[in-house]
């Protein structure tokens, strides 16, 4: 079977980069101005069964709404008979969650991503906009190592003689205790206490709440039952105890913390542009007439086999020029998007995969070099995905792109590492002081690698 290079419109459509249970997200290039950009692709039947034309419709124009330097820019939005396509800025930096999965941040570089955040924050509700499921993983880094708030699917838009909003949503341990009462809260408020979990999470490395059931868990939340690391200096200790208040009313807001001491230091406010136009008719176009084709998808043919993945291509996703942050030695480490390398043939890699995930219990679906295994949680709570894609990087070398698609991050750093010693006899380890790609850095499995992480619903 021939693989497929596809054009949408002026953009050149790549790799996946991206996958969960209603949308892909696809690498693609600008064709007039050879910017990347990342492409969450969604399928129109999808989103019509699942109901989620509003939801989506609403992430949009949310999106469109809150241009700033700290939050993932949309470009566009197109469309075509069967499918939407949300053209978004690639962030090539991985998630923040990633850097604290090594462990926690020093006091100022937790600060630097704290001060960003907030400056996206105050941005979004100055426009009338709550996010409600601010966390670690849905905050991204660019290759400076700026912040990118992401994710705004729970988002909600200001409603005419409404100031309340009543809907239970976001990720428990970040969630304010208001939120959990089902009494109607302020948007902004809940959103300056997940803010300050996460400045929590940063500095020390771990959760104020974390327990094993939800009850306990919303108890203590409610409670603000939490104490502060000997490690953390007075003036963060004071701010996150003003910012992690049980009471809405008392709780410090976005000026408070902007005007606090601890903050202020070494703060470089990041702006949006003054009075940028922000347009929503192509948002309108998609969704007012959801059936109607608005650009053109052509296809070309190119030789079977996996995709070729050119040294250009590599090099967006690593660190700038320096291709060994594709194959960092560090094998206990594993990112959300993690990938390993193989000198077997392609179909030998796609069959030992194959005979690891069966072995592991877990349903397989391979189709063109892809591989997709589904189990469930280990807390039978919900579905556990991930994705493998093999491509060809010089010949007879083939990387292997392994992904999270559905389930916890934490239990896919688990079954990665566990999935590893059943394939290992694919993996390539090269020789002492045998390079790739004449960079000196040697491929394990458990290489990490910096890369778009977009997210999806």
């Amino acid at each position: 079977m021939k693989k497929v290079k596809r054009k949408l419109g002026k953009y050149e459509v790549g790799r996946t980069i991206g996958e969960g249970t209603f949308a892909k997200v696809k690498f693609a290039r600008n064709t007039e101005t050879g910017e990347n950009v990342a492409i969450k692709v969604l399928a129109k039947s999808t989103i019509l069964k699942h109901r989620m034309v509003e939801q989506i419709e609403r992430e949009i124009s949310v999106m469109k709404i809150v241009r700033h330097p700290c939050i993932v820019r949309l470009h566009e939005v197109l469309a075509s008979q069967t499918t939407i396509y949300i053209i978004q800025e690639f962030v090539a930096g991985g998630e923040l969650y990633d850097k604290i999965h090594l462990g926690r941040l020093s006091e100022d570089e937790a600060r630097r991503y704290f001060q960003q955040l907030i400056d996206a924050i105050a941005h979004c509700h100055s426009k009338g906009v709550y996010h409600r499921d601010l966390k670690p993983e849905n905050l991204l880094l660019d290759f400076q190592e700026n912040l990118k708030v992401s994710d705004f699917g729970l988002s909600a838009l200001p409603q005419q003689g409404v100031e309340l909003l009543y809907t239970t949503c976001g990720t428990p341990n970040y969630v304010a205790p208001e939120v959990l009462d089902n009494q109607g809260y302020d948007g902004a408020a809940a959103d300056v206490w997940s803010c300050g979990i996460i400045l929590y999470v940063l500095m020390a490395g771990y959760l104020p709440f974390d327990e094993a059931d939800l009850p306990t868990l919303y108890t203590k939340i409610k409670a603000a039952e939490f104490s502060c690391p000997f490690w953390f200096f007075p003036g963060a200790t004071s701010l996150i105890r003003k910012i992690i208040d049980p009471n809405p009313q008392t709780r410090i807001k976005i000026e408070g913390i902007k005007r606090d001491p601890w903050f202020r230091k070494n703060y470089i406010a990041v702006r949006a542009k003054a009075d940028e136009v922000v347009n929503l008719d192509d948002v309108r176009a998609v969704f007012n007439d959801i059936e109607d084709a608005f650009v053109s998808e052509k296809s070309e043919d190119s030789e079977s086999g996996p995709w070729i993945m050119n040294a250009f291509e590599m090099i967006t996703l690593s660190q700038g020029l320096n291709l060994s942050a594709l194959f960092d030695r560090r094998q206990d480490y594993v990112k959300r998007q993690t990938r390993f390398v193989s000198r077997e043939p392609a179909k030998v890699i796609i069959e030992t995969i194959e005979a690891a995930s069966e072995s592991l219990g877990l349903k397989v679906h391979t189709h063109d070099y892809k591989t997709r295994i589904e189990g469930v949680t280990t807390n039978r709570a919900g579905q556990f995905a991930v994705v493998l894609e093999v491509f060809q990087v010089a010949p007879s070398l083939f990387m292997v792109d392994v992904r999270k698609a559905a389930g916890d991050t934490l239990e896919y750093h688990k079954f990665y590492k566990t999935f590893c010693t059943k394939i290992d006899n694919i993996i390539w380890k090269p020789k002492e002081g045998q390079g790739w790609l004449k960079t000196g850095a040697e491929p394990q499995c458990g290489t990490e690698v910096r890369t778009n992480s977009i997210a999806f619903s």
